[in-house]
């Protein structure tokens, strides 16, 4: 079976955001004392369970550019395909320089998160209510918790707690974007 453009975009980024959820899950099982509140989610990338953290966010990029390939010969989204490329080459970049490279890891994050939470926005021009309106609202949230994270406001989360506020939305946006591009109809 051939599927179009779309659908093959739409698997890998299933299994891209699949993979990295999985293996987040498995990282933080693996580093003793951990803190899912207290920890930052770098911090994965340095200890007993950096190997798994980050093969899992290097593959997460990866996979994101590979699918944005497919998405923009599907749909000819230009600035969703910058806004997506530029939050895979972050997670690249998260995976390669660990949080002890300190300036470089802080940077490459901060685009992951950034261009993470505006391609979320962004995407509202492809899907229909209430798919797009969904969207919008799990990228302001992303880009909230951003703010809030980067002006020390952890309402009570902690570092790692705000952290996810930031990553969850885009991951979950993942998940349910790849759903409605397998769904979307092949063109005739």
């Amino acid at each position: 079976m051939i599927y179009s453009n779309g659908k093959i975009a739409g698997i890998l980024f299933f299994i891209a955001a699949t993979q990295f959820v999985l293996g987040l899950i498995v990282a933080e099982a693996l580093y003793p004392g951990y803190s899912v509140s207290k920890s930052e989610i770098s911090y994965l990338g340095i200890g007993p369970s950096a190997m798994v953290f980050n093969v899992s966010i290097f593959l997460l990029g990866v996979l994101i550019i590979f699918g944005t390939y497919f998405l923009q010969r599907a749909f000819n989204v230009k600035i969703l395909t910058i806004l997506l490329t530029l939050t895979a080459i972050g997670s690249i970049g998260t995976g390669i320089f660990t949080h002890n490279s300190y300036t470089v890891h802080f940077i490459a994050a901060l685009i992951t998160f950034l261009f993470g939470g505006l391609s979320v926005i962004y995407s509202y021009k492809l899907m229909k209510l209430p798919f797009s309106l969904i969207n919008v609202l799990l990228g302001i949230m992303s880009l909230s918790a951003l703010v809030l994270y980067g002006v020390n406001q952890y309402l009570g989360l902690g570092a790692g707690g705000m952290e996810r506020m930031i990553a969850y939305p885009i991951l979950i946006w993942i998940l349910g974007f790849s759903g409605y591009l397998f769904a979307y109809p092949e063109k005739s």
